[in-house]
């Protein structure tokens, strides 16, 4: 059962092994999980969006599985300098899994093949009229990794085992609204809210063996338009 550590020995010392490791054994237990997940599919008529939680190595020496955060560029005509995941809107006729691998590859340099998709989780509606679909996707080697200066400003390795905590997660109320809004702590100094934080936060349930459903928490007002 996943997250576990096991210590191992090098020399005289004792460590402990990595929580989630970037390891074949792992991207089986994730693949595994995400085929059996219940997924949740909106069923109004909203705009069709994918993106992409791209896991790969977190490229610190920890061992340790990270996905792909990215900060968008602060000249965006649309919610410029976010926190985001790679990914957009479904051109007609694709499928959920091709957008995501394509704005993976326009964002991010990275083109990966069908066979890296391991899932896909629960559509999340969005205040601003759109379900976006997170498609968990294996990437084994980033080093192609290239982000497009026009949409990214930068990109994180934020590690599995960095938010699996509960301070990592934060739960608040707002006036203008009775639903939970959601905040995760995902980059050091910064905080990250619906649609990206209740994405991110159902990969972590995953990660951990549990099945937690995200539609219900909210975005801040900002975030409403």
């Amino acid at each position: 059962m996943w997250p576990f550590r096991l210590p191992f020995r090098r020399g005289a010392c004792a460590k402990l092994a990595a929580m989630y490791p970037f390891s074949a054994e792992f991207r089986t237990a994730m693949a595994e999980r995400a085929r059996d997940f219940p997924r949740m599919a909106h069923a109004g008529e909203l705009k069709r969006a994918a993106v992409a939680l791209a896991l790969t190595d977190a490229a610190d020496g920890s061992g340790e599985t990270a996905f792909l955060l990215t900060r968008r560029a602060p000249n965006l005509r649309a919610h410029a300098g976010q926190w985001a995941l790679p990914g957009g809107r479904c051109d007609p006729g694709e499928s959920l899994e091709a957008t995501a691998l394509r704005e993976l590859s326009e964002e991010l340099g990275l083109t990966l093949p069908e066979s890296a998709v391991l899932g896909v989780l629960d559509d999340y509606p969005t205040r601003s009229g759109y379900a976006i679909t997170p498609v968990v996707a294996w990437v084994e080697d980033a080093s192609a990794l290239n982000p497009d200066p026009r949409e990214v400003a930068s990109v994180h390795h934020v590690r599995l085992d960095h938010i699996a905590g509960d301070e990592a997660v934060a739960f608040e109320t707002i006036p203008e609204s009775d639903r939970p809004l959601i905040r995760l702590h995902l980059v050091e100094g910064h905080h990250v809210h619906a649609p990206t934080a209740a994405v991110v936060y159902q990969l972590r349930e995953l990660a951990a063996g549990r099945v937690t459903r995200v539609a219900d928490y909210e975005q801040p007002v900002f975030a409403w338009r």
